[in-house]
């Protein structure tokens, strides 16, 4: 009886049916992606032509199949520059392709999921754990067994109890 490989989070991505949800925890990922775009927001300039359009593309391609694809980001205040990046830049834009965004402020509370890191789950039943070293810098991603998915479910379920949509929290601590 052999036993099947387990899929990649590229894999997850391909196959998933209902939803993909994503806890995000760390207040930098500047070493992980959109370098360039960090480097032009930090000099003052505006977001590039067709910034972060290939994943826009994608979520709206899955939201038009009818799928979900939500994020909650555990943070506190006052936000890190990349945050202000992140959030101003990358949600906002990716909130065009129907990407759902959530903050879990941290500031004035303590935070429920504390030692829990960066995760996607898909359709509840399929953990990607993301991982990275102290400085940010992504190291990869290993998927869980399936047996493994509830403990998930009950972190993402615990991080949307206590966080609030993102336009929400923006409109009140955006410009902080």
């Amino acid at each position: 009886m052999g036993s099947s490989k387990p899929l990649t989070l590229g894999e997850l991505f391909d196959s998933f049916e209902r939803e993909a949800f994503r806890l995000e925890t760390l207040d930098d990922y500047s070493k992980s992606g959109s370098v360039e775009a960090y480097k032009a927001f930090l000099a003052g300039e505006g977001k590039s032509e067709g910034y972060n359009s290939d994943w826009v593309s994608e979520v709206r391609g899955y939201v038009n199949e009818g799928k979900r694809v939500y994020r909650v980001h555990i943070l506190s205040r006052p936000l890190t520059p990349y945050l202000r990046f992140e959030l101003g830049w990358g949600y906002r834009t990716n909130m065009l392709g129907g990407e759902e965004f959530f903050i879990l402020d941290t500031t004035e509370r303590p935070n429920p999921l504390e030692g829990v890191g960066d995760f996607w789950i898909f359709d509840e039943s399929a953990v990607g754990v993301m991982r990275y070293d102290g400085a940010g810098n992504f190291l990869g991603s290993e998927v869980l067994p399936e047996e493994r998915a509830a403990e998930f479910v009950a972190y993402r379920d615990a991080a949307l109890r206590n966080a609030q949509p993102f336009t929400e929290w923006w409109d009140k601590y955006g410009g902080d």
